[in-house]
């Protein structure tokens, strides 16, 4: 039984459960001398959780602990030689027998006969599913994805037969619980509370395991390389000097986090004001039909992909300034020769501060709607001007949610990759000249994953070193931004 199906009659006895739990509640609710404590949809919504949730919870489980305990059984299959290999190859050599056993499901019955009489060669048949294999198989590897796949099958029916009489019992004792005075209520609330607690923990959680993979990575790449020379270090090339070299290269952060900083100062040169003039405009002055045009055709602009932007940046607005640069500098010196290269920080700055736009208008235009219509009306009441009552008023009201728009934008200009890579170049240098080009942190991450890497050696393992980092600043600009709003709060309370 596939695990959808599974899931279909869960909810099938889940719903049958809901159905017997509300009726019994209702019989027990006809005897006028005992008045029930809940509704009755409590005492069904009780039965079925009963019937649901204990058969979820095995499913889970076995899922997690199944899978190992196959690959164990599967292991201990393979011939002796087979098992002395070292922990990478015998690694890999599991998982070509995953994919032979993943292929092998997929092929009819025909295939198999064909493949077992030795007419057809299972790499070429494989090959033809769409799952090419590295090596030819031998016949340990197919007696191996045989016994996975046997074991894999006996796993799921015993699973599904497990999970559907737990459930049945399941709804038979959450119906036995059900009594006039059973206070299904405040279970069915304790067990909603349960799943709102789990819900708003899913993004902690998923926040201090994206740091502990990190930290553990970039912990082994601090044991290759110093942290004082990947911090304070002002050179970055990582190169692969030799086989078994595991210190080549220099991984000098510094050039990285000034091309991140410098781009994202760009753009936001760009972004803010742009978008904070739309966002008053659209709030304040323009008419109800202008606001309803402008506003979704701006926020067209979140929805275009960044790959996009940097074509757009490589193709137009790199060549535009580049060419009117060179006639601007042949008219002030005879010389036409280019001036600002097609890939350069003012290019991938002007375009992604482009793409930001939306980010900041929408929000500050949200949360200036947002603001009581009595602080308007009072000022202007009070004979202000409807300039003196947005720079006086609205923004100073509307300050801490500008603050968060503010910071998501930078957060997002921090995290850009696409319009990096194609506007302002791969080159890890240290200037000040926006005509020059530049890379950010992010495009290093990309460029040393990029390929097949072994988590090995340092030049791969910078990459984790790199993240944790950006989380850092990431986290700074929201202590920071948390410091201003509390301040402005105080002073404006």
């Amino acid at each position: 039984m596939s695990l959808s199906l599974l899931l279909l009659c869960l909810s099938i006895i889940g719903a049958f459960a809901f159905v017997l739990g509300r009726t019994r509640a209702a019989a027990l609710s006809g005897n006028r001398s005992s008045a029930m404590h809940s509704r009755l949809g409590y005492h069904g919504a009780y039965a079925a959780i009963w019937a649901v949730l204990p058969a979820l919870a095995l499913i889970g489980a076995w899922l997690v602990v199944s899978p190992q305990v196959i690959d164990r059984f599967v292991v201990e299959s393979f011939p002796e030689e087979v098992k002395t290999l070292s922990a990478a190859e015998l690694k890999l050599t599991y998982g070509i027998v995953r994919s032979i056993a993943h292929g092998m499901r997929q092929l009819d019955d025909r295939d198999l006969a064909n493949v077992a009489n030795g007419s057809a060669d299972l790499q070429l048949v494989l090959a033809q599913k769409g799952i090419p294999l590295a090596i030819r198989p031998t016949g340990y590897m197919i007696d191996a994805a045989n016994k996975y796949n046997g074991m894999r099958h006996v796993s799921h029916v015993v699973m599904s037969v497990a999970a559907i009489i737990l459930s049945v019992f399941g709804a038979i004792h959450g119906l036995r619980a059900i009594a006039p005075r059973f206070r299904a209520r405040n279970r069915v609330e304790q067990v909603i509370l349960g799943g709102l607690i789990i819900a708003s923990s899913i993004a902690v959680l998923t926040t201090v395991g994206i740091v502990a993979s990190m930290l553990s990575e970039a912990a082994r790449f601090f044991n290759m390389v110093p942290a004082a020379e990947f911090f304070f270090g002002t050179v970055w090339d990582p190169r692969f000097t030799g086989a078994g070299s595991q210190t080549s290269g220099t991984f000098g952060l510094i050039p990285l986090l000034a091309g991140t900083l410098y781009i994202g100062f760009v753009a936001m040169l760009v972004a803010v004001p742009v978008g904070l003039f739309a966002a008053i405009y659209m709030a304040e002055y323009a008419s109800a039909r202008v606001r309803s045009v402008a506003k979704p055709m701006l926020e067209v602009l979140a929805g275009i992909p960044t790959i996009v932007y940097g074509f757009f940046a490589l193709v137009t607005v790199g060549p535009f300034l580049r060419d009117i640069s060179a006639d601007l500098n042949g008219l002030l010196t005879g010389n036409y020769a280019n001036f600002i290269e097609a890939q350069s920080v003012l290019t991938a700055g002007l375009v992604m501060g482009v793409m930001l736009i939306p980010y900041v208008s929408s929000l500050s235009d949200d949360i200036i709607m947002a603001v009581p219509r009595s602080l308007r009306d009072g000022s202007l009441g009070l004979g202000a001007t409807r300039s003196e009552t947005v720079k006086r008023v609205l923004l100073p009201a509307a300050l801490p949610g500008i603050v968060g728009a503010l910071l998501m934008t930078a957060s997002r200009a921090i995290g850009e990759t696409m319009i990096v890579v194609l506007a302002a170049g791969v080159a890890a240098r240290m200037q000040l000249d926006p005509f020059e080009p530049m890379t950010t942190v992010t495009v290093k991450i990309v460029s040393q994953l990029t390929g097949d890497p072994e988590f090995t050696s340092p030049q791969t393992l910078v990459a984790f070193a790199l993240g944790i980092t950006l989380f850092c600043l990431t986290l700074c600009l929201n202590v920071y931004a948390l410091y201003v709003v509390r301040r402005y709060r105080e002073q404006y309370e």
